[in-house]
């Protein structure tokens, strides 16, 4: 842990100089991520870290039985929206897109608007049919979805001392670490009350987390908020907390100056708490469980079949394989889903 010279340190805010580079985690973030030539502005996340969406299309036919069963328990309004936060470079939309032009979603695709939301720029090629923004529409009718969006939300790191949890200060071009002045009193609420710490522990401090999920609720007017990522509850938060980076598929350590993703898990119990009362049905589970319910199994092909019909067996076969890799309780299966439906 960091040595306990609170005092000492002030904290800075705004942009970071030469002469004073000490800042929050939550401002380093929000520069390494996003900020000018930030990571994800420049960088293809295929290229650095294995998500859902791109370990099988399996997860995309999942999106789109959620998508249908939803446009049913609304009436089939004359249009239905599909947004997927966070989308990257659009694999997600641009695998719905196909796939509702593919029997038996023909009525649906002539009612659905696919739209993209990120940062980044629109990516090269994707269909003129998906719409590309960077901020979600103001009113949804449908289902959006947040896949390893949360994580990437910046926010600052507090650590537990005699005297109260300090801010972590970070130096963003080598990742060392000092502590800073006491978190600001809603910060505080919020470690009370989800993330309690003591002596020489981490918290990463989500409340930024719960007020971008909040902004998501808000703008759904009827349908479903999913959000999908790594997770921790409240009786199990880990002691040192979660921050790390990452870089061409391998963990590297996180320092903010835009070379890696820089991330932490998500209290998705706290994004929870901020459904607004009255109107949503929330459920927290985990992948494994919520793909399992929708018909992902990982069930091998009977081996009869290999001997009967062996291309159709090995196809068979390797879609058990992905569909393992989604529900693996180890791996993708154990990250958090929270779903929120409202209207």
């Amino acid at each position: 842990m960091i040595s306990q010279r609170a005092n000492e340190y002030p904290a800075t805010s705004g942009d970071i100089t030469s002469a004073d580079v000490w800042t929050t985690w939550r401002v380093a973030m929000e520069r390494a991520l996003y900020g000018r030539d930030g990571f994800y502005l420049r960088e293809r996340p295929s290229r650095h870290f294995r998500t859902s969406v791109n370990a099988s299309p399996a997860f995309a036919e999942a999106v789109v039985r959620i998508l249908t069963d939803l446009d049913v328990r609304l009436g089939h309004p004359p249009r239905l929206d599909l947004v997927d936060i966070g989308a990257g470079e659009g694999t997600l939309v641009a695998q719905i897109l196909t796939l509702v032009h593919e029997p038996p979603h023909h009525e649906l695709a002539a009612r659905l608007r696919l739209t993209g939301v990120d940062l980044a720029p629109r990516p090269p090629g994707l269909p003129a049919e998906i719409a590309w923004c960077d901020s979600c529409p103001k009113a949804v009718t449908g289902l959006i979805i947040c896949n390893e969006w949360l994580d990437n939300v910046p926010l600052d790191v507090a650590e537990g001392t005699t005297e109260g949890p300090r801010i972590v200060l970070v130096d963003p071009a080598t990742g060392k670490e000092r502590l800073g002045p006491p978190p600001e009193p809603a910060d505080l609420a919020w470690l009370e009350r989800w993330w309690p710490l003591s002596p020489g522990r981490r918290a990463e401090i989500g409340r930024t987390r719960d007020e971008a999920w909040a902004s998501v609720l808000g703008r759904l007017t009827r349908g479903r908020a999913i959000a999908v990522d790594y997770a921790h509850p409240v009786d199990n938060r880990p002691p040192c907390g979660t921050l790390c980076g990452y870089r061409d598929g391998t963990l590297v350590p996180p320092i903010p100056d835009g070379s890696c993703d820089i991330t932490a898990h998500v209290a998705l119990d706290s994004c929870a708490a901020t459904a607004p009362a009255g109107r949503t049905v929330t459920r927290l589970t985990t992948q494994r469980e919520a793909l399992r319910a929708l018909g992902l199994t990982g069930a091998r092909p009977p081996i009869e079949l290999a001997h009967t019909a062996p291309r159709e067996y090995l196809r068979a076969l390797a879609r058990a394989g992905e569909e393992a890799e989604l529900i693996d309780p180890t791996g993708l299966g154990g990250f958090g889903w929270l779903c929120h439906d409202i209207g």
